[in-house]
């Protein structure tokens, strides 16, 4: 483990199932700032043009003990509360590297950002999992916080919390429908789903998506949910694969037959994936833009 694995690397795929990494398998943007790793990253084309990358400012490896051991807890409590950011036009050109400064010092770590573009208010909202110095650090809820350009910023207030810590927040939109997939610490451990008919809520729990992800083996180890549409109109769920020899992490997949119906079914026989790609972003590009990037990253 280097910190060369803490950084953003892209794959692509031409039908949505069998993924080639580019720039020869190494970073396409590596950390100057902050803890000089990036996590948990999210991409998200703005429409009005272009693309705009943020991840969570951490780099583990430099935290290791001589041993190689991780105080998760010390991260927790004394993590970042930045998170980078960069922006490109075409997925190939970027701009310099910034940190995000949301305006509240008082978080451990800022996890596993998203952005959810609410086409009503013409607002982006920002979220991820965080714990605050108030209860000690030792609660991890959803915060959120809404902007336009991604340099001013609505104060953070808490978007979603449980009785037990939460973390890895999705957000997407089916018809009239919100969805919001996140990560259950405990009682059970697993990913959980939830629905509203506004982004705010409320959300209602949904019982049968738990009966789905009990069903696969060690709910628990599995986070950083993301969803797609395939090519075929299907929906995949991708759930980042951890707590195993290092060999079998990664992504694995889930389909159901249409956006918004969770009945999903694993599906491993008909992806393909690079090893090691994890907890990122699955982003529909135009063919156009597909061809650029295998000429780009070749």
């Amino acid at each position: 483990m280097t910190p060369d694995g803490e950084q953003v690397y892209f794959a692509a795929s031409e039908d949505g199932f069998h993924w080639q990494p580019l720039n020869r398998g190494e970073p396409v943007l590596t950390s100057a700032l902050g803890a000089g790793g990036v996590r948990d990253i999210e991409i998200a084309r703005k429409p009005e043009g272009g693309f705009i990358l943020i991840a969570t400012d951490l780099c583990v490896v430099k935290r290791m003990d001589e041993n190689g051991g991780i105080d998760w807890r010390d991260i927790n409590h004394n993590g970042s509360r930045f998170l980078s950011c960069w922006e490109t036009p075409d997925l190939v050109s970027f701009t310099p590297q910034r940190l995000l400064d949301l305006g509240r010092d008082d978080f451990g770590c800022m996890w596993a950002p998203e952005i959810f573009y609410d086409d009503a208010t013409g607002e982006y909202l920002l979220h991820w999992g965080s714990t605050v110095r108030a209860d000690g650090y030792e609660h991890m809820s959803i915060f959120a916080s809404r902007t336009k350009d991604f340099v001013s910023f609505t104060k953070p207030e808490v978007f979603f919390t449980k009785k037990n810590d939460i973390l890895d927040s999705h957000i997407v939109k089916t018809g009239d429908t919100y969805h919001l997939f996140y990560k259950n610490s405990n009682d059970p451990p697993g990913n959980m789903h939830e629905t509203a008919p506004s982004l705010f809520g409320p959300f209602t729990h949904d019982g049968g998506f738990d009966r789905v992800m009990r069903y696969y083996r060690d709910p628990g180890c599995y986070e950083g949910a993301t969803t797609f549409v395939l090519p075929d109109g299907r929906w995949c769920l991708m759930l980042d694969f951890f707590g195993c020899p290092k060999e079998e992490m990664g992504y694995v997949p889930y389909v159901s037959p249409a956006p918004g119906d969770t009945r999903f079914r694993r599906a491993d026989s008909e992806f393909s994936f690079p090893y090691g790609f994890k907890h990122g972003r699955f982003l529909e590009i135009t063919p156009q833009e597909y061809g650029r990037l295998l000429c780009a990253y070749a």
